[in-house]
């Protein structure tokens, strides 16, 4: 044998090169698995991981060819097998190359270190990672039954607890029993968005000591993320503490996983890899042989489904559920009240009996807020004379209106007609997109509370959160901090202010304007409006005292649609049933598995054109091979149509949509589909495309 050693390297490759992410390489040292190494490509020298070792040169290049590996990053364990699974499994499942993956999930200061550097960084590092628990308040009877039956199972469990039940104890009970018995053992607890971060870093630093715990998230300086990363790599760091980037985090002793706020869309990646950190998880646990803990008030369907309990037909789902349905202590879910707008004046945004009980509540020196979802409006026809609304009449989604060419179009099965110039059931010519913005909303309550004085004498204080509010650093931070010192009457904003904050004052959440939900193209929209209408409501009365007084109040022009009907008796329960039953009858996730492919374009006749024709070419592959010919009937193919959001830039963007009840057929079909776009892209007629890109379980459609 020579004395070259022969390695197949993951190293960060274009998402569509043909490369794919490994690459052979010749090593004049021994290395390991799972090593990073420096090795030359092209005219940079790149860091990458060693990914596999061969006994030979690859057959198909000259050993010449083979370029030499520049070092190895000294100091550092190899990153371990579990480790390089989970990588290769996202890369697979999410149809990305491995090396992508890979050396995005390490933080980005690694790839510029010398070893030198490296050693001075693991130097600096404290082995002394000591957990100092103090102990935490008594467990209510739910919490500790929730706990035992987290001891005798194996998992993966959904709790399924009403806000205000006290999960967070649940997790740090759980930390801490697993810390007691295993001295190595390292926990992972991720939240869905930076700014809850904070709230959750605070407890857990004082429950278990600042050493042992590291936060990761993408607020973090790039030398904060190394440090982090390098604790938790060498097993220092016990609790990892994070948004869905740390589901890659390098923890060789993970034992523990818990995904709170499990329903919420941000563990979804928008860009690069889409990968779902709340999935990852659930695999990543698996393949670590660590508990997995996902929790909500309001859990995904996914998940509800996964957990549901067998009977006589259905042998159940793969977690368990566990339930803690009552609030800790005295304190009572708020009242919900629906407004009928039907009985308002024509064009009213808010009811008078709304602004009646604003007042009230704010000459009594309480706080309130008003919710505006705006999160996801795709703009839907609406007649207000009849009740008329642009429907799909091939579909279970509404058709949405596109401002470019005027036209009212499906996302799902592409059905487009020309925007009629009057409403098609009464005639009303006074036809308009559902919604309203939050500016709007604070101008407009500023004049109806105007007259309006609190306790102290002094005028209203109103104030707005939103993505506009808060795009400068630390604005959301001082906005939320003058809501909780009460310097701030009415707080009017989009879904950022109804997630885990724990305002004391506020005893009166509205959402002003939840229809436009009820009627979007996007069949998770009413499960979304749900989620955050619950998660409103648990803002109010989380003080005892003022609980009993609090209320949710919802404005909607269907009082009695079955959404609103179970927000009233906060039973998730029955709203989960019926849009399940919705969605068996559709073929919709969970009951199917879907994915999309986008193409971004010049012109919106290149980016369907290149989606159309990948489409055909893919069928027409799969039919002439006896062995694929069945795939053709297990997954159906949409006709390519336009975004919803059609134009970004000057660029068109256009997606398919890939639908199977069998989550392997349709990776099968979308690992054709894979080689089928490379021939397809290089056609001289689809030169006008400029990227695409696939999005496997997508949030969105």
């Amino acid at each position: 044998m020579s004395a070259h050693h022969w390695i197949d390297v993951a190293i960060q490759t274009p998402a569509h090169s043909p490369v794919g992410g490994l690459l052979s390489y010749r090593s004049p040292f021994g290395v390991q698995l799972g090593q990073l190494v420096r090795v030359p490509l092209g005219k940079r020298d790149v860091l990458g991981v060693v990914w596999a070792l061969r006994d030979a040169a690859p057959a198909d290049m000259p050993e010449s060819a083979v370029r030499d590996v520049l070092g190895v990053l000294e100091g550092l364990a190899p990153l371990d097998s579990a480790w390089r699974q989970l990588v290769q499994f996202s890369a697979q499942y999410y149809q990305r190359s491995l090396g992508e993956v890979a050396l995005a999930a390490l933080p980005p200061q690694l790839r510029d270190l010398t070893s030198e550097q490296l050693a001075r960084r693991l130097k600096k590092q404290t082995a002394d990672c000591a957990v100092q628990t103090t102990p935490g308040p008594a467990l209510s009877e739910e919490q500790g039954t929730v706990l035992a039956q987290m001891a005798s199972g194996t998992g993966p469990f959904l709790l399924f607890g009403s806000t205000g039940s006290g999960k967070t104890e649940v997790y740090l009970q759980a930390v801490e029993r697993m810390l007691a018995t295993d001295p190595q053992a390292q926990a992972l607890l991720m939240v869905p968005e930076i700014n809850l971060t904070p709230q959750l870093e605070e407890r857990v630093r004082a429950r278990f000591g600042s050493e042992a715990v590291v936060s990761m998230h993408s607020g973090m300086t790039p030398a904060q993320r190394l440090k982090g990363w390098l604790a938790a790599h060498a097993g220092h760091a016990r609790i990892v503490l994070g948004t869905r980037m740390a589901i890659f985090a390098s923890m060789p002793h993970l034992k523990l996983i818990v995904v709170d706020e499990e329903h919420d869309p941000s563990y979804k990646q928008q860009e690069g890899a889409r990968y779902s950190a709340r999935d990852l998880a659930v695999y990543r646990g698996k393949l670590q042989n660590a508990t997995v803990l996902l929790a909500s008030a309001t859990p995904s369907l996914e998940s509800w489904h996964l957990s549901r309990p067998a009977n006589s037909e259905d042998p159940g789902g793969r977690y368990q559920r566990l339930l803690m349905p009552s609030r800790i202590g005295t304190a009572l879910l708020p009242k919900v009240r629906r407004v009928d707008m039907n009985k308002q004046p024509r064009r009213a945004v808010l009811s008078t009996q709304l602004v009646a009980a604003i007042q009230e509540r704010v000459e009594r020196g309480e706080q309130c807020m008003l919710l505006l979802n705006r999160r996801g409006y795709a703009p839907v026809l609406h007649c207000a004379d009849c009740g008329w609304k642009s429907e799909c009449k091939h579909c279970s989604a509404f058709r949405v209106f596109h401002k470019i060419d005027r036209t009212l179009r499906c996302h799902h099965c592409g059905l487009t007609e020309r925007v009629p110039r009057a409403c098609p059931e009464c005639g009303n010519a006074d036809i308009a997109p559902i919604g309203r913005g939050t500016e709007q909303l604070e101008e407009h309550l500023g004049e109806l509370l105007a007259h309006v004085l609190r306790p102290d004498g002094t005028p209203v204080r109103i104030a707005r959160i939103d993505a506009d509010s808060t795009r400068l650093k630390g604005a959301l931070e001082s906005q939320l901090a003058q809501v909780h010192s009460g310097e701030v009457d009415v707080l009017v904003g989009t879904q950022m202010i109804a997630k885990g904050h724990d305002f004391r004052r506020i005893t009166l959440v509205a959402a002003v304007n939840p229809d436009t939900a009820l009627f979007s193209s996007d069949f998770r929209a009413p499960e979304r409006l749900f989620a955050l209408l619950m998660q409103a409501a648990g803002r109010a009365g989380r003080d005892a005292a003022q609980s009993a007084s609090s209320e949710m109040w919802v404005q909607t022009f269907h009082p009695q649609h079955a959404l609103f009907e179970a927000l009233k008796k906060h039973d998730y329960p029955a709203f989960a049933a019926s849009e399940l039953a919705e969605r068996t009858a559709a073929d919709l996730p969970p009951i199917s598995h879907q994915a999309l492919l986008r193409a971004d374009a010049r012109t919106q006749e290149a980016a369907q054109g290149l989606l159309n024709a990948a489409r055909e070419a893919l069928e027409a592959q799969l039919s002439a091979d006896p062995s694929t010919v069945d795939l053709v009937l297990q997954v159906s193919v949409y006709p390519a149509v336009p975004m919803s959001m059609q134009r970004v830039a000057d660029v068109e963007r256009a997606q398919m949509l890939l639908e199977s009840p069998s989550r392997m057929a349709l990776q099968k079909v979308l690992w054709h589909l894979h080689g089928v776009l490379h021939q397809v892209r290089s056609q001289p007629e689809h030169k006008g495309v400029i990227r695409w890109l696939v999005d496997v379980d997508p949030q969105a459609i």
